[in-house]
């Protein structure tokens, strides 16, 4: 294994090359996901079928509060890559802590927010409109509980190994991953909400 001293730990094996690459591969098939959900979210939005609309069920107050956390959650998880160049695992880990409660919050508010919708009649049978509604907020909710579980994984490995060019790695590709989580989550705040509640 061909280890480069002089740039970042998450960097300093071909290896850990190859992961990061392979990564943004991946990241690029997500895309292709998330643009097929828009794709069929601008179709359908109109098709109520006598339903509710977007204006009649969005409400500002948790979405503002779900975008907050998740822009507050990103900039953590930022912080947590630094702490780790700089060789500091305890914040590191902190940073990392504070990255998957935010996350937390956000799936709780998320839930809430589910909940609502069902409450005034927008379940997934109710219309085009909501169900594609559903199925793409539903999509990013469950990238966001998967990223929940590979960060606590991750953390127990740092504890439990140290910060090492693997570990590293792992954590560098769970920031990207977040981080494309948080650019999603802007375009669904735009595009699905503030659209909508026009």
């Amino acid at each position: 294994m061909k280890v480069n001293h002089t740039g970042p730990l998450e960097y300093s094996t071909e290896q850990n090359n190859l992961n990061i690459l392979g990564f943004w591969i991946f990241i690029g098939a997500e895309i292709m996901l998330f643009a097929t959900l828009f794709a069929s979210y601008f179709t359908l939005v109109d098709r109520t079928a006598g339903g509710p609309t977007g204006a009649e069920i969005f409400e500002i107050t948790p979405v503002l509060i779900e975008t907050i956390l998740l822009l507050t959650s990103s900039f953590t998880i930022g912080l947590a890559v630094h702490a780790m160049r700089l060789a500091n695992k305890k914040a590191m880990l902190t940073f990392f802590a504070i990255t998957l409660l935010l996350g937390l919050a956000f799936l709780g508010v998320e839930i809430y927010e589910f909940v609502h919708y069902v409450h005034v009649g927008a379940g997934l049978g109710t219309s085009a409109f909501t169900a594609i509604l559903l199925t793409t907020l539903g999509t990013h909710g469950a990238h966001v509980t998967f990223g929940l579980f590979w960060g606590i994984f991750i953390m127990m490995q740092i504890k439990k190994r140290g910060l090492t060019p693997q570990t590293a790695n792992k954590s560098f590709i769970f920031s990207l991953y977040w981080h494309f989580l948080d650019v999603v989550w802007i375009f669904i705040f735009s595009f699905v909400y503030l659209k909508g509640m026009m």
